[in-house]
């Protein structure tokens, strides 16, 4: 049940958003009692904190099978975009907006297990790229992979970016076409323009 209880949340999370949706429209579409969901959940903060850790994992998970496939580097790049639109369902709601603003504190730890998951996954794209010609010799990686995550989850601001305004998935293109055209070489450039015309 408690798996049950998250996967319906999860979905009304990202539809409607963390703040507006309640205790009570979760046990509703669920067609449970509130003292059900109690059972499982103390509170609503103890549902978002385990929705989100769910979240996390699943993206994880799915980001960890992308990089064993050892792919082109930049296709690899925009098979984590896909598999994260896929598990976000286009973030109508601006999940991440929400979580800063409503659960500062959850989303300050969510943010630091993003950074350090990106870290790696980004540091080794990086690394894969320049062996395989792809990308420029004299980047700097540890630069790169930080400045990647602060572009990445600064796309999500929504005071930056005003959800009325921009699509998501429109935005993660840009976004990755704006990095990956600062580090590519000759080569990479026509490998990105594939992955762009495909897009």
């Amino acid at each position: 049940m408690r798996e049950t209880i998250i996967e319906k949340s999860c979905e009304l999370f990202l539809n409607l958003g963390f703040k507006s949706v309640t205790m009570d429209e979760i046990a509703n579409a669920l067609g449970i009692s509130k003292k059900t969901l109690y059972k499982y959940f103390s509170n609503k903060t103890d549902l978002v904190t385990a929705v989100t850790n769910t979240m996390f994992e699943k993206i994880s998970c799915g980001i960890d099978h992308v990089c064993d496939i050892k792919m082109n580097p930049i296709d690899e790049i925009f098979a984590i975009k896909k598999l994260v639109l896929e598990h976000l369902k286009d973030e109508k709601s601006s999940p991440q907006y929400q979580l800063q603003k409503y659960y500062p504190r959850l989303f300050q730890s969510l943010k630091q297990k993003q950074f350090q998951l990106m870290q790696k996954c980004v540091t080794e794209n990086l690394e894969k790229g320049i062996e395989m010609g792809i990308y420029r010799e004299n980047i700097d990686v540890d630069f790169i992979s930080r400045i990647y995550f602060i572009g990445i989850t600064g796309i999500k601001d929504n005071d930056m970016f005003p959800i009325k305004n921009y699509v998501m998935k429109t935005l993660m293109n840009q976004y990755l076409e704006y990095h990956l055209r600062g580090i590519c070489t000759p080569k990479g450039i026509l490998q990105l323009e594939k992955q762009l015309n495909e897009n």
